[in-house]
């Protein structure tokens, strides 16, 4: 398995901005396909962003435009930077990583939005 640490996290007013890091260990992050995934309390886990191992990308309706999801294989990292924030994306993120039998998760970060 593939561990998975998020960072970034924290408390942004309505329209600001965060970056959201997962750092990965081992040597084949660059195979990983990565997510980022969001738990509002008392909802299910809802898919964000996707980045495929070629660096193709994919979002959820909610976030489009407004999200932007990368990776950067030489620090075995990806990102999903945060911008135009809303009360709703309040949330726990979660990073997964995906290749072949291997599906890993994070611990989370939490994500607050409000004044």
């Amino acid at each position: 398995q593939v561990q998975l640490v998020e960072s970034g996290g924290g408390l942004v007013q309505p329209g600001g901005s965060l970056r959201l890091s997962c750092a990965a260990s081992g040597n084949i992050f660059r195979l990983l396909a990565m997510a980022w995934y969001r738990q509002a309390p008392g909802k299910q886990r809802e898919l964000v962003a996707t980045i495929t191992s070629d660096g193709s990308t994919n979002y959820a309706d909610p976030v489009k435009g407004r999200f932007a999801i990368s990776r950067d294989n030489a620090k075995n990292t990806v990102y999903l930077q945060m911008n135009s924030l809303k009360p709703e994306d309040t949330a726990v993120y979660y990073c997964n990583g995906q290749w072949l039998r291997i599906n890993s998760w994070g611990q989370g970060t939490q994500v607050t939005v409000s004044s």
